[in-house]
């Protein structure tokens, strides 16, 4: 049996073969051209007419596509000239059965194979940097239930980041050094609809400002002196689809955070030293220990900046503020650290309990892992703390008349503020009930840090 074409179907046949991209050619059981497409054409730079009709080797002496129909064995990648023209072939049999009918060749040109390959390229070290990326997420993975406490400002907050994590809004998370903004930030991704998919962290302070660009958007080989070949991905490339978590934001120049805006509002990130823009699909959680707002009024942070990345606001208290969950975080170290043989006694419980702990939850289980190490009984006494906790401790009994008054301060608007509310009207009449000025009373606000 020999291959030919149907001339009722030979329109309906030409239409499909011309419809696709590569170069194709097909020959007959006697090695007869019987089509080519255009784009065979625009590779080789043969015609229909040159070829269509005519044995291939007639044509073209060096052919290997007949040797196909005698061996029925396909090839691929074979590279072929035709005049000034250079292409890669891909070759095989058409079988009707077990009886070679023709033979098919499929045409890229150098070109495109090259730019193919350099896509790969790209789409495999991508893949090599996301899969390192998504090992060390796997590694310090969190949900809701590593928060520990009961506090009523703790409850809170894990009650708001639920919620959050329902959403796809943009969150930021306040709150002092240690109190675990990146727990929360890892829990309400692990609660989201992008679980699945990566968790990139970025402490922007930690990146010094002259890398911060290039590491957050990748950049092309060649794009400055110590660019590696091949260029890298940024980080907000490897977060596509899933959750970028940018620590310290308060920290982030405001060049950068104009670029950052732009990735927020359009969706689109370009490689340092890239003409082309690659669009992107990211959900950002900020957290700082700043006050942003105080920042913009100092033209320190971008009020737009804010605006976008504060869709969605979590305050985690600190630990001073919520003493009530020192012991639940005294035992979970302890269970964490296999030592429940280990207890603390009385008088190191209310030294923890009376300490201001600046450094939150981090200095707690950086004192608790110390204290296990020191201790030589299966209690925990104050003998076994750091000297420095309890020197702090010491000093912070001696407050100064400013620190005392300042304190006073703080409490009693605080307690005014949380009936009367924050907002205007609320602050017009705590001012009246502390008979103090509205002036007075925000500039005391500002002095004591507290929520606006």
């Amino acid at each position: 049996m020999s291959f030919s074409i149907d001339h009722n179907d030979a329109e309906w046949f030409k239409k499909i073969i011309q419809a696709v991209n590569d170069g194709i050619l097909v020959i007959d059981a006697y090695g007869v051209v019987q089509i080519i497409n255009k784009e065979y054409t625009n590779i080789t730079g043969v015609t229909e007419s040159e070829i269509v009709g005519k044995r291939l080797r007639d044509v073209r002496p060096g052919a290997e596509l007949p040797e196909v129909l005698l061996d029925g064995k396909g090839r691929a990648g074979v590279f072929r000239k035709e005049g000034k023209n250079n292409y890669i072939v891909d070759m095989a049999p058409i079988y009707d059965g077990t009886e070679i009918i023709g033979a098919v060749s499929v045409c890229k040109s150098l070109k495109e194979v090259h730019h193919l390959t350099q896509e790969l390229k790209k789409s495999k070290q991508r893949l090599r940097e996301l899969e390192e990326m998504v090992g060390s997420f796997h590694r310090t993975t969190y949900s809701f239930e590593d928060v520990v406490g009961q506090n009523k400002g703790l409850v809170d907050a894990i009650h708001s980041a639920k919620k959050a994590a329902g959403t796809d809004l943009n969150i930021l998370i306040l709150g002092e050094s240690g109190t675990g903004k990146e727990l929360f930030a890892q829990a309400v991704h692990q609660s989201s609809s992008r679980h699945s998919q990566p968790f990139v962290p970025v402490n922007c302070a930690a990146i010094p400002s002259t890398l911060l660009e290039s590491e957050l958007f990748g950049y092309e080989e060649g794009a400055f002196t110590s660019s590696k070949k091949g260029g890298k991905s940024g980080l907000i490339d490897l977060a596509d689809n899933g959750t970028l978590f940018l620590d310290e934001i308060g920290d982030m120049p405001l060049e950068m955070q104009a670029k950052l805006l732009r990735v927020m509002q359009d969706g689109v990130i370009r490689k340092v030293g890239s003409l082309y823009e690659r669009k992107v699909n990211v959900r950002v959680i900020a957290a700082t220990n700043k006050n942003l707002e105080k920042m913009i009024s100092k033209e320190r942070f971008r009020a737009d900046l804010y605006y976008r990345v504060n869709a969605f606001q979590i305050e985690i208290p600190s630990l001073k503020s919520r003493k009530d969950d020192i012991p639940l975080l005294v035992d979970y170290f302890l269970q964490n650290a296999d030592l429940r043989s280990l207890s603390p006694d009385e008088s190191f419980l209310d030294l923890l309990m009376s300490y201001d702990w600046p450094g939150n939850i981090r200095e707690l289980k950086n004192t608790i892992h110390y204290a296990m190490n020191m201790t030589e009984s299966t209690q925990l006494k104050v003998k076994d703390l750091p000297d420095t906790v309890i020197r702090k401790r010491q000093r912070s009994d001696e407050k100064t008349l400013e620190q005392i008054i300042e304190e006073t301060e703080r409490v009693a608007i605080s307690d005014v503020l949380e009936k009367t509310g924050t907002d205007l009207k609320g602050k017009k009449l705590a001012a009246k009930m502390l008979d103090i000025s509205l002036a007075t009373l925000y500039n005391k606000i500002s002095k004591l840090d507290l929520p606006m």
